[in-house]
């Protein structure tokens, strides 16, 4: 048996999955406050008269470090940053404890000026004098050669809890997101280190001695543990269970759009011919464009529990949430009230929600159910309002798939599939909106956390190599080999899937269904005086995203061993 647990800002969901399919499943409050609580009583509440030794491997999903930063609550890190010739990395402040040091490589991993120790070591003083426990170091070219980064780390990490090095966490180059990258990590570490912690002691007191695995950014899922070495991995790891939850039911020779509609927000993504968009340079989330890969995905402050606002006549629906709906008990009328008012709904108190849309009804002039109806539609046009404009932003550019760039004509969904709390309610509507089928995903309550637990283990990989200098590196995997001058680049793919294959292993990937493919494979000449000195390679490698090998959507059966 397989647990999904997926822990966002409001509700905890969790899902056991047996051969047979889904054996158990329960929604509960989250208690940012106390997740070991919250996440004991999932696990209780999921597990009640089930033999823990038949419970295989946990997969979980979380909002946590996600909505951290959107709520610019992360907690005060440092960063020390080493740039050279080029872009001041001034324009790339992530705040006041932000550091810049003297010392610069280049674009081959060179050295041009060696780290300025002295500027180091008063960095590291006045971080520490400002209660500073967790340090981020970014240094330019530092995918070619980490050793400026690794340099400063050793010069300052008796000083800290933690110093986290950039290049590894991507093999990109780009020094603007690779600093971001590097802060993000550096910030979420501390919440996710609990969370962690909280999973990890909750799964004791039940008895449960199993893998743990995470759901990332990518839709793919890694070890716990080696989560806490790339805790940003975590970010947006919500939204991805809604696409993996979904992607099962999606239809195989069309553009699909996916709406997971929750109380607060609602997550928006793309799937063609049943496979999703990816970011391939990096999600952006808040301010901060990084190189963490990433779904395609956009949220927006449009729910079922959002408040409910008047500009010019019209109703604005969000993106404040001031807790539950009028029906639950709530202060402020919200679009649950008014399905439950047009009788879309059986659950809260119906006279209360009827009471809240009179209320609003008196600024229209207006009757309960009428104005109930006029706020439920506002609802969902915003809805298709904004996945069409995130459709014109993804037409505006290449379109990449996880597996591919795809190269047909202009995106248009031709189908949309909804999941979330308020599924079934928003669909009808939708459907008298949008020019084509709307289907409500099977288990729409608990789907993410489903899509959680049936997610592949992934990893990515890149690898460069200087046949001029005679080095082959990985620098995310603290991989460095000499090759000969005359490598090939076969040669490096081959070498760059075996370490990949490696990698994944040691995530907790299954040896004998580890889908691998080529993401990139470039290759230029370097030339000095007219001469031709040697090749520039750079292999880019993944584990597929996708679905565990075994499951069938349609009897939610499992033909492999759980």
């Amino acid at each position: 048996m397989i647990i999904g647990l997926d822990v966002g800002g409001t509700h905890t969901d969790a899902v056991l999955l047996g051969k047979s399919g889904p054996v158990k499943q329960v929604k509960i409050p989250t208690d940012s406050s106390d997740l070991f609580r919250t996440v004991l009583a999932g696990l209780e509440s999921i597990t009640e008269g089930i033999d823990p030794r038949r419970v295989r491997r946990a997969v979980l999903s979380t909002t946590l470090t996600t909505n951290m930063i959107i709520q610019d609550k992360v907690p005060p890190v440092g960063m020390i940053v080493a740039g050279g010739p080029g872009l001041d990395p001034e324009l790339f402040r992530t705040g006041d404890h932000y550091h810049i040091v003297a010392g610069a490589l280049d674009h081959r991993g060179r050295e041009i000026t060696p780290v300025d120790r002295g500027q180091v070591r008063e960095a590291a003083r006045s971080l520490a004098r400002r209660g500073i426990t967790q340090v981020g170091v970014a240094t330019k070219f530092s995918v070619r050669n980490p050793e400026h980064e690794l340099a400063i780390a050793e010069m300052i990490r008796d000083r800290f809890e933690n110093v986290f090095c950039g290049h590894q966490f991507s093999g990109h180059l780009n020094f603007p997101r690779r600093i971001a990258t590097t802060y993000l990590n550096t910030a979420v570490y501390s919440v996710h280190k609990d969370f962690f912690e909280a999973v990890r002691k909750s799964l004791a007191a039940k008895g449960l001695n199993v893998p743990i695995r995470i759901l990332k950014p990518d839709g793919g899922n890694m070890s716990f543990e080696a989560s806490i070495g790339h805790p940003a991995q975590t970010i947006l790891s919500g939204p991805s269970a809604s696409v993996m939850g979904a992607v099962a039911f999606a239809p195989k020779d069309a553009v699909c759009l996916v709406l997971d509609i929750g109380g607060t927000t609602t997550d928006m993504a793309i799937l063609i011919d049943g496979v999703p968009l990816l970011a391939p340079r990096g999600i952006r989330i808040g301010p901060y464009k990084t190189l963490i890969r990433s779904l395609l995905t956009e949220s927006i402050g449009v729910g079922g529990d959002s408040v409910i606002r008047i500009r010019d006549g019209k109703p604005i629906i969000g993106p404040r949430r001031a807790g539950t709906a009028m029906a639950f008990g709530g202060p402020e009328p919200t679009p649950t009230d008014a399905f439950i008012t047009l009788g879309l709904s059986k659950e809260g108190d119906a006279k209360k929600a009827r009471r809240a849309m009179a209320q609003l009804g008196r600024k229209f002039g207006l009757e309960a159910d009428d104005t109930a109806d006029i706020v439920f539609t506002a609802a969902c046009r915003q809805i298709l309002d904004s996945a069409a404009a995130m459709v014109d932003r993804i037409n505006s550019k290449p379109v990449y798939t996880v597996h591919e760039l795809w190269e047909g004509q202009q995106i248009r969904p031709a189908h949309i599939l909804v999941l979330g709390g308020p599924a079934p309610c928003f669909a009808k509507k939708l459907e008298e909106l949008f020019d084509g089928p709307v289907s409500v995903v099977p288990r729409w309550q608990v789907a993410n956390a489903i899509g959680c637990a049936l997610a592949r283990t992934t990893s990515e990989l890149t690898l460069f190599v200087d046949t001029a200098l005679g080095v082959a590196t990985a620098p995310g995997e603290h991989f460095t080999r000499d090759i000969a001058h005359d490598f090939t680049k076969q040669q490096a793919i081959e070498l760059a899937l075996e370490l990949l294959r490696e990698k994944a292993l040691r995530r907790g990937a299954n040896p004998d269904h580890l889908e691998m493919e080529v993401v990139e494979a470039s290759q230029f000449n370097m030339v000095r005086g007219f001469t031709t000195t040697g090749k520039n390679i750079r292999i880019k490698v993944q584990v597929k995203p996708g679905l565990i090998h075994g499951y069938d959507p349609v009897s939610e059966t499992m033909t492999n061993d759980l």
